[in-house]
């Protein structure tokens, strides 16, 4: 029997503290290798931690809405090696795992032991990677074969459906759906019972749960709060909040910043995106006008490749690839993930990869590395209702798009006042790297894009 004392470690580059947001575990709980034990906040996003140890929690160090610098110890774990070598004795011994990746405080722990701890867990929930893997903790793969404590192997399913899962969907009436997808269906405010499944069996994935409930939606309709009884209200800055303030002021007084915007006949962007919702190249996969302005932007990067550049006291570094940020609204303040290298993406790749970013935004998942190194950005005001707005930029990037809500509005075609789609496109760009002319040529062929989507064909 043995004490570890978990630090807390460095999950972005250069972390120096960071928040505790939530326990998962309590002192007297029993834990698994790499299961989730706390989130914690970081000035950029939330992040999961996992355990690095097999044992029982004897103390918890840090109180939810604490800050820790990193290095610091938050969590006591009692680590039993004769109870977890027993588990063991009725398996195949695998050998030495010495370079397993878990960390070395951890390494009185048999690499048996940390197998069947790793397999029990996930047998219980078989989901997909997680985005809080921790440099030096190893994860644990798609195992060829799992064992029960009984000794009994437990074979994968052809389907990839955890047995419990499959066992399930058996029942008449049955919700197939991981926990994570039931939480954000909880959060969403919507009822799994109404949600068709996609996924293998009939189950729930993160997909179905976006098809039920637009971005609109979901902060439109947020309930009015019962008004507070104290006179004023004290809000520390801390944490996203203020990582958010101190880089909308540096971008600010550090760089020049000149808007450009032009009014859109987007009626053939709405006909198109209406053409690949019912295309079985799309099926499953969300398709909004969104996806055509990022796509757009993309096409006018590769004619104007200035606005894709980061200015430096020294030099105007002018970027290759393309890491597409695309700004998004959580409950927890405005996070920009990006798309890496987004210029070789067809465009169902894009529509992919956009719904992912979403998914993982509004599960307030996205991690640092998702989040840095981004070279452009796009921000979507239309999903609120406006018509549009001056964006400030991204620390770092040059450009800045923003696109309106689109509606029906009246529209001279041939001499002839007619109902068209019309949108508002525009943004803010570093006058330092770029000037008026290029500025304008650049705003001119993503909305030409928008008029006439056939151009993304050249």
């Amino acid at each position: 029997m043995s004490e570890m004392s978990f630090p807390l470690p460095d999950v972005g580059e250069g972390l120096t503290e960071a928040e505790i947001v939530t326990w998962h575990v309590a002192p007297g709980d029993a834990v698994a290798l790499n299961q989730v034990i706390c989130e914690i906040e970081t000035a950029k996003s939330v992040v999961e931690l996992p355990s690095p140890f097999v044992g029982t929690v004897t103390e918890l160090l840090a109180e939810p809405g604490q800050t820790v610098p990193v290095g610091d110890p938050i969590m006591r774990v009692s680590t039993d090696v004769a109870a977890a070598a027993g588990a063991a004795d009725a398996a195949p011994s695998h050998g030495d795992a010495g370079g397993s990746g878990a960390i070395d405080s951890a390494a009185s722990v048999s690499a048996e032991a940390r197998d069947i701890e790793a397999d029990t867990a996930a047998s219980v929930e078989h989901e997909e990677p997680a985005g809080a893997v921790l440099v030096g903790y190893g994860t644990t793969g798609a195992p060829k074969s799992r064992r029960r404590r009984g000794g009994e192997p437990v074979l994968p399913r052809a389907d990839g459906l955890p047995a419990a899962v499959a066992a399930a969907g058996t029942a008449p009436g049955a919700v197939l759906a991981k926990p994570p997808i039931r939480k954000l269906a909880k959060d969403l405010g919507v009822s799994l019972a109404e949600v068709e499944g996609t996924g293998p069996a009939g189950e729930i994935l993160r997909a179905d749960i976006e098809r039920q409930v637009t971005q609109a939606r979901v902060f439109r309709n947020r309930e009015t709060p019962e008004p507070s009884e104290l006179r004023e209200e004290r809000i520390p800055l801390k944490g996203m909040r203020k990582q958010i303030a101190k880089a909308m002021v540096a971008s600010s007084s550090e760089a020049p910043h000149v808007g450009v915007f032009t009014d859109v006949d987007a009626t053939r962007t709405m006909e198109f995106v209406k053409r690949l919702k019912t295309s079985s190249d799309f099926a499953g996969v969300k398709v909004s006008p969104l996806l055509i302005f990022a796509k757009a932007m993309l096409w006018a990067i590769r004619r104007n490749p200035e606005v894709n550049s980061t200015f430096t006291e020294t030099e105007i570094i002018r970027h290759n690839f393309v890491n597409l940020g695309i700004a998004a609204a959580t409950p927890r303040g405005l996070v920009v993930p990006n798309i890496k290298e987004a210029q070789d993406l067809s465009l169902l790749e894009l529509a992919k990869a956009i719904e992912q970013l979403t998914f993982t935004a509004r599960d307030g998942r996205t991690q640092p590395a998702e989040m840095a190194h981004g070279t452009i950005t796009i921000t979507n005001i239309g999903v609120f209702g406006m018509d549009f707005g001056t964006p400030i930029l991204n620390p770092g990037e040059c450009a800045i798009m923003a696109m309106g809500t689109i509606r029906e509005k009246p529209w001279v075609v041939d001499g002839e006042v007619r109902p068209r789609m019309v949108t508002t496109v525009g943004g803010s760009f570093d006058h330092r790297i770029v000037d008026g002319d290029v500025i304008s040529r650049f705003v001119a062929d993503v909305a030409s894009v928008l008029e006439e989507p056939a151009l993304l064909l050249d």
